[in-house]
């Protein structure tokens, strides 16, 4: 059967041509930021890739086919739509049945980068364990499909609201490596140490190149986790944005936000009590991803050719 994958001519060439490639993912664009901030950021993300040396990949769902690249066109109705579908593992195939606009998480965007041929994504933070998860169950998809399809993701981390010890836990339940970039400590989104040891390291992106291919050699299912801390001029240190985080989930305790309505909340919130610091922190985070992605698939395309 046919897949219902649309690819941009740039992408098609590049993937028979066995170019490197770094999927993207959407949810930035449609539930990050406003227009046109959110086309702008999108955009300045996809030029890092190229700059870094590969082919940027924006994934999203439209008219019932998987987008593997967005033309200039589709990228600008993408950042302007105002209602279109969160989309995870759970929800892909009736978002697309619907023809349905969707925006992919992490878990989509893994799975359509895996069905498309692409290595790596680079995104801003992996979805993890929420706190109080003991009572609510509120896992992430994120990390199953971490520990289920084979594609190399580059975050900042886990996001700092979740429970990031238990987010741990879960991920190496589910064999995922988890593989900082450059130091110990796993980073936390908008800081660079979140108090805890990472599993791995690595200090280049040949290691995680090799590492990646070694998993597919050995038949070992899921991908790896690369958490690259944020740059140090941008972070907002664990000491002062821990407050900031406590506070926000404190208010949305208070005002019975529960479910999916917590961390569109919490990351507001938060947005207005750092004074707009943490979207430029989560911007420079998304940028330095999106090089580092770029040179890990410069890495393993390079190996493929040998």
């Amino acid at each position: 059967m046919t897949l219902p994958l649309i690819f941009t001519p740039e992408l098609r060439a590049a993937l028979d041509a066995g170019q490197p490639v770094v999927a993207l993912e959407s949810t930035i664009i449609t539930h990050g930021m406003p227009y046109p901030q959110n086309l702008q950021t999108a955009q300045a993300v996809e030029a890092e890739v190229r700059a870094s040396g590969a082919v940027p990949a924006t994934i999203a769902l439209m008219d019932g086919a998987i987008h593997i690249g967005l033309d200039p066109d589709l990228l600008e109705r993408l950042a302007q739509t105002r209602d279109a579908m969160k989309v995870s593992r759970a929800d892909l195939a009736m978002c697309l049945a619907k023809r349905a606009t969707g925006a992919t998480t992490v878990a989509a965007t893994m799975i359509c980068a895996h069905l498309a041929g692409i290595d790596v994504f680079a995104t801003g933070g992996i979805g993890g364990v929420h706190r109080g998860a003991e009572d609510s169950f509120d896992i992430s998809a994120d990390l199953l499909e971490l520990g289920a399809t084979p594609v190399s993701v580059v975050a900042a981390g886990a996001k700092a609201i979740l429970d990031i010890p238990k987010t741990l836990e879960v991920l190496e339940t589910h064999g995922v490596p988890v593989i900082a970039y450059g130091q110990d400590d796993f980073p936390a989104f908008w800081s660079r140490s979140s108090g805890l040891p990472a599993p791995l390291r690595a200090d280049s992106a040949a290691e995680i190149a090799a590492s990646h291919l070694m998993r597919a050699r050995l038949g070992l299912p899921g991908g790896q986790l690369i958490a690259n801390p944020i740059p140090p001029e941008a972070e907002i240190a664990r000491e002062e944005i821990v407050p900031v985080i406590e506070a926000a989930l404190a208010e949305a305790k208070s005002q019975g936000i529960a479910a999916k309505a917590v961390t569109p909340f919490l990351l507001s919130r938060i947005f207005e009590l750092t004074e707009g610091r943490s979207l430029d922190a989560n911007i420079a985070l998304v940028l330095n991803n999106a090089r580092l992605g770029a040179q890990i698939a410069g890495e393993i395309a390079r190996s493929k050719r040998r």
